[in-house]
């Protein structure tokens, strides 16, 4: 047979193939047994000849296996399709990518005889990465005129070398390539399932979709995103890290990259996972996946960012010195114009604190400039990179040098009081424990400057406390207790921490009351302001907080009788108070000195006297 494969004419081999290929479902076993082995010659002596032919012979092979279930017949198809593709790979993967989606059990068995060989296999992975990534992931279309916002469909391309990725990486030896091409199989998969989250098939698999799903023999579903979070796992597992699967099994980690909302957590659930049973794997994928920093599509410099912020969340960056150029690069992202790449960009600098505590204050001017920045962008709408900053604040102040720390404190309490009477309860709840980090800070060390802004924060805090949602209220708890040091009373201090424990409850009258008895008498130049910001709260649009305000009010009332003060509530003018708060004003009148309590009224500083014996 190797005689007539050398000598056999051009012209004359596609024909003898071709007949050979009908003689494979020849019912005499023996004819399609010496088709087999006649074909497998041919291939091997002069396939290099048959490049046009690739196609036509690859169509060929698909129909014969859905015509026959013979074992024999289904291995010499394979070693068909491997020896064309050891001499033309990518006539092959090409012609296998035609086929039809969802790939049936034909193709599959096709697309794992490439993995038969290292050398090939190699070849045939880099090949599918490359087209996975060489066409647009998605197209925008819009099902409906009127609809708010286009759908996303995939294109099919990525789509099919996607599914093809998976059966290849699925075939037991396929493992050597695997590990060679690790790090671009890891980016490249990790960054395609970002683009499918929320991404549709095509019209027509739709329809195909709906049929198949009607039929009585239902064939396996396909999902854009699901296909590649399948192929992201069969790669790990081919590659040698059962442990990351496993960990992101328990986690439902899997389930969370698939979706919109947990696609983030899914992301950090990886990088933790990789970077405590993956770790020298490490480098070369950071690389890989920053050299998406520039990425045209939104979703991918999301993705990459996210995993490469939480990999700060682990001493390993350190171990394996990735701490340096990690800083480096996700600085560089702080002026991306997608504002949830910002948010990721404080989170990942932030997990410094708990990845590598001891690196905070080598690095701390970088770090609180980044955080600084965060709280001023104006570019967010909703305040989330504001959010993130303030929560990476309060895990930094602690460490780092109390020099570069003093020069934000005065900032950073100005830029947070806004959201003290936010909405959002999250935003409530981070503010205001930030707050009592910014004083725990300055303990023994609080400048005047400073210290007005724990006096502006003190009714916010106390009228908190009866905020509906614990958190809010806890950290009010906290943040009080961390103020009592820097007003310069150790009676009011004493107060705060016995009452204000975490855990233990709270009589808000009566402690309501001891506070404002130490504040009439250590701090009487400050009532007017107290009462003046307490009827801002009069409406607020909390139950419990704006029953709270009146109760403060009327206990900064009370002084002694010598001063003679009385209150008066007129109306106040619209335009002088917030809307949620418009309604009354206060003007405390009587004796000498009488204060005039009105919203714009003058900042001033406590004046610490010393224990009045009515206290």
């Amino acid at each position: 047979m190797r005689i007539i494969a050398k000598r056999l004419p051009p012209d004359q081999l596609i024909s003898l193939l071709l007949t050979l290929f009908e003689s494979l479902g020849d019912p005499d076993k023996n004819c399609s047994r010496a088709a087999t082995v006649m074909i497998n010659c041919l291939l091997k002596e002069r396939g290099n000849m048959l490049l046009e032919k690739v196609p036509e012979i690859m169509s060929v092979l698909r129909s014969k296996l859905q015509e026959t279930r013979e074992e024999h017949v289904l291995q010499s198809a394979q070693h068909s399709v491997y020896l064309l593709a050891s001499q033309h790979y990518v006539a092959v993967v090409s012609s296998l990518l035609g086929s039809p989606l969802p790939f049936d059990s034909h193709t599959c068995t096709l697309w794992r005889a490439l993995a038969v060989e290292p050398s090939l296999t190699t070849q045939v992975l880099g090949l599918l990465l490359e087209k996975m990534n060489k066409d647009v992931p998605f197209k925008e279309s819009r099902a409906f005129l009127l609809s708010s916002s286009p759908d996303r469909v995939a294109t099919l391309l990525p789509l099919a070398a996607t599914c093809a990725l998976h059966e290849v990486t699925s075939a037991p030896a396929s493992g050597p390539a695997v590990t060679e091409l690790y790090p671009e199989l890891f980016a490249g998969l990790l960054l395609r399932v970002s683009c499918t989250v929320g991404v549709q098939l095509p019209r027509n698999l739709q329809a195909k979709e709906r049929r198949a799903t009607s039929s009585a023999s239902v064939s396996k579903t396909l999902d854009p995103c699901s296909s590649a979070v399948d192929a992201l796992r069969a790669m790990l597992l081919r590659g040698g890290s059962e442990d990351v699967v496993q960990r992101m099994e328990l986690e439902r980690g899997w389930e969370s990259l698939r979706t919109s909302v947990g696609h983030e957590d899914g992301v950090a659930r990886l990088a933790s996972a990789m970077a405590k049973f993956a770790g020298p794997r490490l480098p070369l994928v950071m690389k890989a996946l920053l050299s998406t920093q520039s990425s045209v599509y939104e979703a991918q410099r999301v993705t990459s960012t996210a995993f490469l912020a939480e990999l700060l969340n682990s001493n390993v960056v350190n171990d394996l010195m990735l701490l340096e150029s990690l800083l480096n690069n996700l600085a560089a992202r702080q002026k991306d114009p997608c504002a949830s790449v910002r948010r990721l960009v404080l989170r990942g600098l932030a997990n410094i604190a708990s990845g590598s505590p001891n690196e905070v204050r080598t690095h701390g001017p970088q770090l609180l400039t980044a955080m600084i920045s965060g709280l001023d962008d104006g570019d967010d709408p909703h305040s989330l990179v504001a959010l993130e900053a303030m929560a990476g604040l309060a895990k930094l102040l602690g460490l780092v040098d109390p020099g570069d720390l003093r020069s934000v404190l005065l900032h950073t309490a100005i830029r947070i009081r806004p959201f003290f009477d936010s909405e959002k309860m999250e935003f409530r709840s981070v503010s205001i424990r930030l707050f009592g980090h910014l004083n725990k800070a300055c303990h023994g060390d609080c400048e005047d400057v400073f210290l007005e802004q724990v006096v502006g924060g003190l009714v916010p805090l106390l009228l908190h406390l009866q905020d509906p949602q614990a958190p809010v209220a806890g950290a009010c708890r906290f943040a009080l207790r961390m103020c009592g040091p820097n007003l310069e009373c150790e009676e009011l201090a004493a107060v705060f921490q016995k009452h204000l424990q975490d855990g233990r409850g709270l009589h808000f009258g009566e402690f309501l009351n001891t506070t404002c008895k130490h504040l009439m008498c250590h701090f009487p130049d400050l009532l007017g302001r107290l009462v003046s910001t307490s009827l801002f709260y009069f409406k607020s649009s909390w139950e419990d907080v704006r029953a709270a305000a009146p109760m403060l009010t009327g206990e900064c009332l009370p002084l002694p009788p010598r001063q003679g003060l009385t209150l008066t509530l007129t109306p106040a003018p619209a335009h002088r108070l917030p809307s949620a708060t418009r309604g009354a004003t206060a003007s405390v009148t009587g004796g000498p000195g009488a204060t005039h309590c009105r919203p714009a009224a003058p900042t001033q500083g406590p004046s610490p006297h010393g224990a009045c014996e009515s206290c």
